[in-house]
């Protein structure tokens, strides 16, 4: 009988901190009364995310772990939570949906009386469920908001879904277990998709990746690029329980015509940005200066047309004495309008360097640069216009843009969201309000871009 093919069993990133000694299989033993077994991969994680030091503390006080979906990732917290039923801990479990924590609920109910742990209490109403222990062992069961959790201590706090994990409800959540003895905080979940709204879940895989976490481990499964759905390969990488749990038949299945979504649900590619993010009104408006700008060095202009064909926007940037680059959006015209325009603007100005992204015209207008007696202007790829966005969002982390608040171009930057580009995690923006024109943002990240990477040429210096 030929041997069925299993998913890798061994993270493919992981931070795990160095420890002899663990209450994981303790676990994992308590979890098989119920009659169930935890996989090859499942006993791995319940074993780190459960390591103990030698004062019988527990090593990772913060664990995370992302799977894609369908791969049993719950089946690990549930064990956890019967060991700490079993040992007096208080416990306090959230998930985004109120759905899930009830099914959780419902589980646990059943599998200590299995695993023979007396219950005491068993609550079952929506949102205030619970389960208590005549030993004092604990553990309640919430749907996750900005307030919830204020005032209470527990041992344990389980993040379930943890995609959907806002900062709002980390302030008030964190606290929770700081009286404890011993505390510990689980964050489980996949990574975020385009409708997802957490972003602490993404800055403690950075974090703890990065090798920054402090008495925290991490697992995850996942494709490092963006994929191609067909790649069966790419299944079993991030798949362990593919042969078990889930097959080839049930995962071909999920294949749409969404080749983003598959890759992160599926998958677990981790986008190398936040979907849900965007310029924010308030941090566009703190870039902005009220006196004139002391401008040196060269002028940089971005042009960029439309993907729908009817706008062209024209920019400039360039660097001032502050050490910041200013940026101007300089005008937005119909295409249909023609380019004469766009020339007028650069004959007197003689810029350094002229980038025109939109292939629905930046032939023309090189055409008519050139009949002009104009330089050849740059027609990015779409790597570097990935590099162009990337370099434009450290500018506004690291306050290097500085503006004059124009009213058209503060509309466009507030009012959009990020998209993807390119088949390896890039992003560009897009107008998320109608009647506002992105590609007056296009052009400015363009003109921005090439300033940024420009050098100066060093003035020579003469000495007798």
């Amino acid at each position: 009988m030929a041997e069925i093919r299993q998913g890798r069993q061994t993270p493919t990133q992981s931070v795990v901190i160095p420890y002899s000694e663990t209450k994981g299989q303790e676990a994992a033993d308590l979890y098989a009364k119920t009659g169930n077994v935890l996989l090859e991969w499942q006993q791995l994680i319940q074993c780190d995310l459960m390591a103990v030091n030698d004062e019988g503390l527990w090593v990772h006080q913060k664990y995370g772990y992302s799977i894609p979906r369908r791969n049993g990732k719950s089946e690990n917290v549930l064990a956890r939570c019967l060991w700490g039923l079993k040992h007096e801990e208080r416990i306090l479990y959230t998930a985004h949906r109120a759905t899930t924590s009830h099914a959780v609920w419902e589980r646990l109910d059943r599998m200590c009386e299995k695993a023979g742990i007396q219950i005491s209490s068993s609550f079952k109403a929506f949102g205030k469920e619970h389960l208590y222990t005549p030993d004092g062992g604990v553990i309640e069961f919430r749907t996750r908001t900005s307030s919830g959790g204020l005032g209470e201590g527990y041992d344990l706090l389980i993040i379930d879904e943890a995609q959907e994990y806002t900062e709002a409800q980390e302030t008030s959540l964190k606290y929770i277990v700081s009286d404890s003895d011993n505390p510990q905080t689980i964050m489980l979940g996949t990574p975020p998709t385009v409708v997802s709204a957490g972003t602490v879940f993404v800055k403690f895989r950075e974090t703890v990746l990065s090798g920054n976490g402090f008495d925290s481990g991490w697992a995850e499964w996942s494709v490092e690029y963006q994929t191609d759905p067909h790649d069966i390969e790419a299944w079993y990488e991030a798949n362990p329980s593919l042969g078990t749990i889930l097959t080839e038949r049930k995962i071909r299945a999920e294949i749409t015509n969404d080749d983003v979504d598959f890759n992160i649900q599926r998958l677990g590619l981790w986008l190398r940005y936040n979907q849900k993010s965007a310029i924010g009104k308030n941090e566009w408006e703190a870039l902005q200066i009220t006196d004139k700008p002391e401008l040196e060095g060269d002028i940089f202009v971005g042009i960029k047309y439309s993907h729908n064909g009817e706008h062209v926007a024209m920019a400039v940037a360039s660097k001032t004495t502050s050490g910041k680059i200013f940026i101007e959006a300089l005008d937005c015209r119909p295409i249909r309008a023609g380019n004469q325009w766009i020339i007028d603007y650069m004959i007197p100005m003689k810029p350094k360097k002229v980038v025109v992204d939109g292939a629905n015209g930046q032939q023309i207008l090189a055409s008519e640069m050139k009949e002009a007696g104009l330089k050849e202007p740059e027609m990015p790829t779409v790597k570097e216009v990935i590099t162009a966005n990337a370099t434009f969002e450290q500018g506004l982390f690291q306050d290097t843009i500085c503006h004059a608040n124009q009213p058209s171009l503060t509309q466009a930057a507030s009012n959009c969201e990020k998209r993807t580009i390119g088949s390896n995690g890039g992003f560009g923006y897009k107008s998320i309000k109608e009647g506002v024109e992105i590609s007056l943002l296009d052009s400015v990240i363009l003109a921005y871009w090439k300033c940024a990477g420009s050098k100066e040429k060093k003035k020579q210096k003469a000495r007798y």
